[in-house]
Order: structure tokens, then C-alpha cells, then sequence
């Protein structure tokens, strides 16, 4: 039987283990963190872990959740929604969700892990993502529903998809002919899309 925690006992082991975890995960990866790593300091031993959490994989997404609104803020709200058009804020979501990739490495460690992020999506409950009031996805979907007109596209599916295709640029940087050229190749490649995607009274 798992041992009983006072509510105060609950919320600061919960808060180290977010500490071990963010700090494990964005230096050696979800695969190479152990239970053992997670509760170090804790004063809980491996198998009550799971009276917290009920996986690794759900403590990564919990250190997500908590960076939502933060992430939100940057690529939805200080991009695509601060330009005055369509097209600029593509541009602008394109360039600030990539430099939060780049710069987060709780985020970018997903994207250029891609059996990390298989495992996260294996056990995330996607009715609490996509409920969450701060999920930049959501508010990506919302924007391209509201600009619709603006779209040469009305399915926005097809459109995260090639935005999504943009973003998983990063991984394959070195397989370019010219990896030296890569900052240019992309900035190329976000007008092109940007234009691409929206009619040309945009």
C-alpha cells in the first residue's frame, strides 16, 4: 500500500520532482533519466514515483503544461496576432516558434528527439491539451479559421501541415548540400510558404 502524504507533503515532493525533472530531461533526455534520477532528493522511493505521476512521460508533459501559457504568449500573441496581415503573422509565428524550439529546451529537445516525442504522445491525454486555455495549437487553429478569407487554403489541417513541415526544418539542417547556408535557406523557405499560403492581395 503507498504511503499517505499530507497535502503540504504532496505539493513540495510534486515541486522537486518538476525541479529533477526539467532539469534531467533538458540535459540527458527523457530515455536516459531514470526513476531513480527523478527522486533523487525526494525522500520517496521509486515505486511511490507513481503515486505522483504515472509515468515519465507524464511528468514531461506536466513541465509542458506549465510552459504553455509562457510559450503561447511568445508564438501566438508577440507573433502571428501583433502583425497587421495574414501573411506577416505567418511569417512571424514561423521565425518566433522556431528561435522557441531553438532556445526551450524542454520543447526543442522533443523536436529533435523524435522517439521522445512518440513516447510523450504515447501517454498524453489529448482532452486535457486540447482543453488547456493556453494551448498555442489551439489558438493557431482558431486564427486560421478567423483568416480564412486571407487563406488559399480553407482546410486548416492542411495548412499546420505545412507550417509543421517548416518546423521540422531544424532536424534536418544537416543534410542540406549547404548546411553553411542554412539560416538563409530557411528565412527563404518561411517567405515562401508565408506567400504560398495566402492570397496575393495579401
Amino acid at each position: 500500500m503507498p504511503p499517505a502524504f499530507s497535502a503540504a507533503e504532496k505539493t513540495r515532493i510534486t515541486r522537486l520532482l518538476l525541479d529533477n525533472g526539467l532539469r534531467l530531461f533538458t540535459t540527458q533526455g527523457l530515455r536516459k533519466t531514470s526513476l531513480e534520477d527523478l527522486v533523487a532528493g525526494t525522500g520517496i522511493a521509486k515505486s511511490t514515483f507513481y503515486v505522483f505521476f504515472d509515468s515519465k512521460e507524464a511528468l514531461y508533459l506536466e513541465l509542458m503544461l506549465a510552459q504553455m501559457a509562457e510559450v503561447k504568449s511568445r508564438v501566438i500573441d508577440g507573433a502571428l496576432r501583433k502583425e497587421t496581415d495574414t501573411r506577416a503573422g505567418l511569417r512571424a509565428f514561423l521565425r518566433a516558434t522556431l528561435a522557441e524550439l531553438d532556445g526551450n529546451p524542454l520543447y526543442g529537445r522533443l523536436m529533435t528527439h523524435p522517439e521522445e516525442m512518440e513516447a510523450v504522445v504515447r501517454k498524453l491525454d489529448p482532452e486535457r491539451v486540447t482543453s488547456a486555455p493556453d494551448n498555442p495549437v489551439t489558438a493557431l487553429a482558431a486564427f486560421l479559421t478567423e483568416h480564412g478569407d486571407d487563406l488559399v487554403d480553407h482546410d486548416p489541417e492542411v495548412i499546420v501541415g505545412v507550417l509543421q513541415a517548416v518546423l521540422m526544418m531544424p532536424l534536418h539542417r544537416d543534410r542540406l548540400a549547404r548546411p553553411d547556408l542554412y539560416p538563409e535557406i530557411l528565412d527563404r523557405l518561411i517567405d515562401i510558404v508565408a506567400t504560398g499560403l495566402t492570397r496575393p492581395e495579401q
